[in-house]
């Protein structure tokens, strides 16, 4: 395994992340706890949850398993960097939340977090993230209560996921004016089909000492063979969420098309290469994985030694061209 520092900050991660978002729902507390024994194994030391996950009327219900897996023991909480989210209505689904009971309000930072620590079996998460913008809550009233719950030993670092990049600026502007440390990580929507963060949210994240932590690295299947997978019979679970409806416009089929060709070329898994391509990318500090099963796990660790040629980068951009510089894409 490959490590590097989170943003600005001495932690150390691995550069690669294993998210639990299918752990409960898609995969049993049996085979979640394989999984994570089997992540920790292979040196990934770097598991992101969220409150909410499990969904449904049952959320809360991942990071219930995760810490039923910190309870074996065997040292697998001190050898984790937990990272979990707050921001979502907690109710069951169809349910409005109750007053304060949601978003980043400092009552419900607090209530959020003692809620996540029961769950998760531990007294302490090392990143708390904001798991959306609360464009209600003001950065002053949020860092005053990060600051307490890092006093209290609560929280080491704080960062955010789904924020533009001016909701960074503003976000650390605040912190720094108060002698807080601010965001040292932002958690967003970017792959090789999906590159607007590009243009604002990455260049805000490198300007603030932020780690960029990119979710959805497969684009919801598109980019792990998804042709292939429709071709053999398989295409009803290789492609999900907001990808589920791109393969019939016929020019992203032309661009996936065009994607898995290049890679049989080159004799290379289409999913791997779009994990290894984020991994050559400034900013990033590592995607976040989310596997169902073991053998999607070991198929994503091959991606940490895939070298990518400098040909086969300047194909994929051809392929998938970025939106390029900011400010220049958009002005000179």
């Amino acid at each position: 395994m490959k490590y590097t520092q989170l943003g600005r900050t001495g932690l150390k991660v691995s550069r690669l992340v294993l998210g639990t978002m299918n752990f409960g729902p898609q995969t049993d507390e049996a085979d979640s706890h394989t999984i994570m024994d089997a992540a920790l194994s292979a040196g990934v030391n770097f598991f992101d949850t969220a409150n909410v996950y499990g969904w449904g009327d049952n959320k809360g219900r991942t990071e219930e398993i995760v810490g039923s897996w910190f309870a074996k023991g065997g040292g697998r909480r001190d050898k984790t960097v937990l990272a979990t989210k707050v921001y979502a209505n907690m109710a069951p689904d169809g349910e409005a939340a109750w007053p304060n009971h949601d978003k980043l309000s400092a009552v419900n930072i607090r209530r959020a977090m003692d809620a996540s620590l029961k769950r998760l079996g531990t007294d302490y998460i090392d990143l708390y993230q904001f798991h959306h913008v609360d464009r209600d809550t003001p950065w002053d009233e949020i860092w005053q209560a990060i600051d307490v719950l890092v006093q209290q030993g609560k929280i080491l670092y704080a960062g955010s996921s789904n924020h533009a990049g001016w909701h960074i600026a503003r976000a650390n502007e605040t912190a720094a004016r108060r002698g807080s440390y601010g965001l040292v990580s932002e958690q967003c929507l970017y792959n090789l089909f999906e590159r607007r963060a590009e243009m604002e949210v990455i260049p805000a994240a490198q300007g603030y000492g932020l780690g960029v932590i990119p979710w959805s690295p497969l684009h919801g299947g598109l980019l792990g063979g998804a042709l292939r997978k429709e071709r053999e019979g398989g295409g009803a679970r290789s492609v999900s969420g907001r990808s589920a409806d791109s393969l019939a416009d016929p020019k992203v089929r032309a661009q996936i098309q065009s994607y898995e060709d290049l890679l049989d070329k080159h004799g290379l898994e289409p999913g791997e290469v779009a994990l290894a391509w984020l991994l050559t990318r400034p900013g990033v500090t590592g995607p976040i994985v989310g596997p169902r099963t073991a053998g999607q796990l070991a198929s994503a660790l091959r991606a940490i030694d895939l070298e990518l040629p400098d040909e086969l980068l300047a194909s994929l951009d051809e392929i998938f061209p970025g939106p390029g510089p900011s400010p220049e894409a958009f002005a000179w």
